[in-house]
């Protein structure tokens, strides 16, 4: 965001209705949340970070006073980012996670039993914390389960270090592509992502709104289409973020992974035995399709 954008930003939040919040994602469109009571406002060293009580919402974290989730719609997100490749591999033993520090990625992935190790790498120590404290239905005790390994250290970092095809599947969670977040969307990101992978292995990220950030998607559908034999997006409905529905992107060597029939996806998901308030097999193979206007954002 520019300097004026961020201006402008400020200025509307600034005007906004006593006893309400707003969003300052954009400079100029917002939306606003009645806010019950500030539970905690506070800087952590890298980001801002609030979390208010609302009536419909539950609970609503800010991170630089953007909107990052609620207790109310969490899950969706969080279901479709992991259920959707762990279902799709069938034989994930193990998982990285870059971001998601609240755990409720973690909460989704400790579901898998054949899953043996989930690496988390989170920049921001003060983020976990915070949530453990301030949302802890999130990670609904994720953390403690001995298949967790947590490294606090920058993502790109890690990924660029880290010299071993360890991971099944790797989930970037990640903020928008700003500030700390930028690392997160770069060719050599992806690269070194997709060098972590073993044969099989997919990658799945976070690629905001398509509707009112175009250019997030095709920036990193580009890149996907230079590194992987297939690359595409998928989407999720998530109400609190607004514009439409969120796009993940999605890349892989092996094409299977995303034709993997819905008849598969059912098997597996019985066997699984596990509780979804979003993520059911027919959703899985529907979110792959995409409305014209998303897939004129797809390389050619």
């Amino acid at each position: 965001m520019s300097e004026g954008e961020n201006s402008s930003a400020a200025t509307f939040a600034a005007t906004a209705i006593e006893g309400w919040r707003v969003e300052t994602l954009y400079s100029d469109i917002a939306q606003a949340f009645k806010v019950k009571k500030v539970l905690h406002e506070s800087a952590t060293g890298k980001q801002d970070l609030a979390v208010l009580d609302t009536e419909r919402l539950g609970r609503v974290l800010f991170l630089d006073g953007v909107v990052q989730t609620t207790e109310a719609d969490e899950f969706v997100y969080h279901e479709m980012l992991t259920h959707v490749p762990l279902f799709a591999h069938g034989a994930a033993k193990r998982v990285l996670v870059i971001g998601g520090g609240d755990g409720g990625m973690l909460r989704e992935i400790v579901k898998h039993k054949e899953v043996e190790k989930i690496t988390l790498v989170e920049i921001d120590k003060g983020v976990v914390d915070f949530s453990k404290k301030h949302l802890p239905s999130l990670s609904d005790g994720a953390f403690d389960d001995e298949r967790v390994e947590v490294a606090f250290e920058d993502g790109a970092r890690y990924v660029s270090r880290f010299k071993r095809k360890t991971f099944d599947v790797i989930i970037v969670d990640s903020t928008d592509p700003e500030g700390p977040g930028a690392a997160l969307f770069t060719k050599e990101f992806y690269q070194n992502c997709k060098e972590r992978l073993g044969k099989g292995g997919i990658l799945v990220t976070q690629n905001g709104v398509p509707f009112l950030q175009p250019d997030e998607l095709r920036d990193t559908m580009t890149k996907f289409s230079e590194l992987f034999e297939d690359h595409s997006a998928y989407l999720a409905n998530v109400p609190t973020y607004y514009g439409g529905p969120m796009a993940l992107g999605w890349g892989s060597d092996s094409a299977r992974r995303r034709q993997v029939s819905e008849k598969v996806l059912e098997d597996r998901f019985a066997a699984a035995d596990i509780k979804t308030r979003y993520y059911t097999p027919a959703v899985h193979k529907a979110a792959f399709a995409l409305p014209r206007y998303i897939e004129e954002l797809m390389p050619k």
